[in-house]
């Protein structure tokens, strides 16, 4: 094992001793390793974060491992780890972000969610389209009572003003509100260990996702290889079809062949189908897929019948085709 990176972490125990780990990286023969050392007990703890072929999945288990470490109290002998390692400390916005999640009503958090819910169904739309869960806690932690007070909180801007201000107000009002608008107040009460915590845990969350995306590729690529199909593969990944559809059709944008994986789903689609889905994406191109839907289908075809399932074909044969004028055009 050839040894890449390695670095020294140290950190102040709660009984005033320092407590000193190393962070290492290392390649053998295409494989790479990270690795956390850390003395407990009279002996060494090892813990392998990652063993693997991959160096971007590689590179974003480090990253997230570092950054759980130095929200836990570590820090480097030798700094530069991780760019922009210490977080700012003078967004407003991340503020605000950061006092709406530690001073979250729950009572009030939990009614935002459940109009949330059920606007959601309403539009078909997910429900973080209409408001994300960081927008709810810092709405249920200064609860606005008027229109000017909701649009000073980020993230609430004139589109979601039109679409629900009446909605979430109507709500909001029903709470007694124990701080005022406006909030530049905030800067002043947020205790400023609790706000550099918080920070790190933006960093951990925002590297945990990019490993999570990283093995969630790896997955379905080994799945598409060892011909899995939809079903199997959203159970295995326990992800819904739409999302683990729109996956698939980033991957193949970015060049990955899901051949085996298209001719498999579309083959149990009937063939005038397939013609008519075909002529459709002729016609009116192949950028949305509404206006593919509304040249194929009519309203008395859709009733009754979940929209998810027909976009889920369209989005199949889109790939398809498109891997096909590619070919065509080589």
């Amino acid at each position: 094992m050839q040894l890449v990176f390695l670095n020294t972490l140290e950190k102040q125990s709660d009984e005033g001793r320092v407590v000193t780990a190393q962070v290492s990286i290392g390649e053998s023969q295409g494989t790479w390793s990270v690795v956390w050392t850390e003395p407990g007990g009279g002996s060494v703890r090892t813990d392998i974060w990652y063993e693997g072929s991959s160096w971007e999945e590689m590179i974003s288990t480090f990253r997230h491992g570092i950054a759980v470490k130095l929200g836990e109290g570590y820090e480097p002998v030798l700094d530069g780890m991780l760019e922009d390692r210490r977080p700012s400390a003078g967004s407003y916005i991340s503020m605000l972000q950061c006092y709406g999640e530690l001073h979250c009503r729950e009572d009030l958090y939990g009614a935002l969610r459940e109009w949330r819910r059920t606007r959601a169904a309403a539009e078909r739309k997910a429900p973080y389209a209409i408001a994300r869960n960081n927008l709810l806690m810092m709405i249920s932690a200064f609860v606005p009572q008027t229109e000017e007070e909701l649009r000073s909180i980020p993230g609430w801007g004139e589109a979601k003003s039109a679409a629900y201000a009446e909605d979430v107000l109507t709500i909001t009002r029903g709470f007694e509100r124990r701080t005022t608008f406006p909030l530049t107040w905030v800067q002043e009460v947020l205790d400023p260990k609790a706000y550099m915590k918080w920070l790190y845990k933006q960093k951990e969350l925002k590297y945990k996702t990019e490993m999570e995306r990283h093995r969630t590729t790896r997955s379905i690529l080994q799945a598409v290889q060892d011909g899995m199909g939809l079903d199997e593969l959203a159970q295995m990944l326990d992800m819904d079809r739409r999302r683990l559809v729109e996956r698939i059709e980033q991957l193949d944008r970015a060049g990955y062949d899901m051949s085996p994986l298209l001719d498999r789903e579309i083959s149990s689609l009937p063939e005038d189908e397939q013609v008519r889905i075909q002529e459709a994406i002729r016609t009116v191109g192949d950028k949305y897929l509404k206006p593919i839907l509304q040249q194929i289908y009519s309203e008395a075809d859709l009733e009754g019948k979940p929209l998810d399932s027909i976009y889920e074909k369209l989005r199949l044969m889109r790939m398809r085709l498109r891997k096909d004028q590619t070919r065509e055009a080589m």
